[in-house]
């Protein structure tokens, strides 16, 4: 699937326009709508740096990922018209679960604008019953997931303040 000697990035990252149609009459990314464009971010990202699309999977294995958890804050809204910096990565992975993490800023990545926790169990295309990430796919995870975290102490909150303080660090 991938190449074992090869480095992969960690974080994957797009930019992207918040369309009118997206948007409240606030002019305000609909709160729905942030899924798709942290979906649809993924899924880029994914394709272009890892040569792999979803699709792939489902199709070679006969299994694919499921979501059954979000968790999202909306710290600061999206407006109509406004270039943003969508970031996603994976925070977590055991062998049947991942956990992808997206989060959104401004264009010049200053303020987080949202966070999403997503939660999903690899199951059986057909029967829908989980099973076990095979041994290729547990070897995709760990060339592209971000090691050194302890997901089963993280809490949404605390993530929060911890991004926040990266972006000011980095980019302020």
């Amino acid at each position: 699937m991938l190449d074992q000697d090869k480095e992969y990035p960690k974080e994957t990252e797009s930019r992207s326009v918040i369309r009118f149609q997206d948007c409240d009459p606030l002019r305000h990314l609909n709160n729905a709508k942030y899924f798709d464009y942290f979906f649809n971010a993924r899924e880029d990202q994914t394709t272009q740096l890892y040569g792999v699309r979803p699709g792939d999977i489902f199709q070679k294995y006969k299994a694919g990922w499921v979501v059954y958890q979000h968790q999202i804050a909306y710290v600061k809204p999206a407006m109509v018209g406004e270039w943003v910096r969508i970031m996603s990565r994976i925070i977590f992975y055991n062998e049947d679960t991942v956990v992808v993490e997206y989060y959104m800023t401004d264009d010049s990545k200053v303020n987080l604008k949202t966070l999403l926790w997503t939660s999903l169990k690899y199951v059986e295309v057909g029967s829908g019953m989980k099973r076990k990430h095979h041994d290729e796919i547990m070897a995709y995870l760990d060339k592209i997931s971000l090691h050194g975290q302890n997901f089963s102490e993280m809490d949404i909150n605390s993530r929060i303040k911890e991004i926040k303080e990266y972006l000011k660090k980095q980019y302020s």
